[in-house]
């Protein structure tokens, strides 16, 4: 089960299994394994390089139902926005700056 998740999580991310097998800095057939069960106990070290780039806690690759673990999660795109943002100096603070252009962005899509 642990590989379906790690599966479901990784294209809902957007990431290929390559992207994620780089970014974890683990080998493209290890993960491959472990998506397709073959690795059925994958090590905590490993695991946790998954979920750190997938962006979950550890339990939810764990999980039976990763949609019902983490119904509201973040494509791809988002987090590499969000990480734009910050790379340019943004800090958190910062958001509420922004707050009258996102109205001003919803009020107009309401009159679409």
């Amino acid at each position: 089960m642990i590989g379906k998740n790690i599966a479901e999580l990784r294209k809902k991310r957007g990431y290929t299994l390559s992207e994620l097998a780089e970014q974890a800095k683990i080998s493209k057939s290890y993960l491959s394994n472990i998506e397709r069960n073959i690795n059925k106990n994958p090590s905590l070290q490993v695991m946790e390089k998954i979920a750190n780039v997938l962006n979950v806690d550890f339990i939810t690759l764990l999980k039976q139902e990763t949609t019902k673990v983490n119904p509201c999660y973040l494509e791809k795109e988002w987090i590499d926005f969000v990480e734009e943002l910050k790379k340019n100096g943004l800090k958190k603070d910062q958001i509420k700056e922004f707050k009258p252009l996102i109205e001003f962005i919803k009020w107009q899509n309401k009159r679409d």
